[in-house]
């Protein structure tokens, strides 16, 4: 799993197309850092032996241990983890931990590709797959 510190490596890399404004900024902007340590938390906690069960799931592309954000739900209990982890959390940041829409989005994304290839023979899902991976 990815830690705080190697995402915030890969997040100064990326390209400035961040406005403030009328102001184009980089990632490294001390205005947006609020955000930025609030998804520490989400990071922090999956790698924190009393959050464990709570944040992190296993892949069931790779099998291996993996952040709860990242992951495609294949359960009810999946499903109420995710409910339970967004609420843990945000309650320990006072609010919202900015990566909510982020694992909806994954999951949704899952469920339209795999429904696309179905119905016109494509291969959305597949590459979609070797993204998550």
């Amino acid at each position: 799993m990815k830690t705080f510190n190697e995402y915030l490596e890969s997040l100064y890399k990326m390209k400035p197309n961040v406005f403030i404004g009328d102001e184009k900024v980089g990632r490294d902007d001390p205005r947006i850092r609020g955000g930025i340590n609030i998804v520490r938390e989400t990071y922090d906690r999956a790698l924190d032996p009393e959050f464990e069960d709570l944040c992190t799931a296993t892949s069931h592309l790779t099998g291996k241990k993996i952040n709860r954000f990242t992951h495609i739900h294949q359960s009810v209990d999946d499903l109420m983890k995710k409910q339970r982890m967004t609420r843990v959390l945000c309650h320990r940041v006072g609010g919202c931990i900015q990566r909510c829409m982020g694992i909806d989005a994954l999951n949704a994304l899952s469920v339209i590709t795999y429904e696309l290839d179905q119905a016109l023979g494509t291969d959305h899902y597949e590459r979609f797959k070797k993204f998550l991976e």
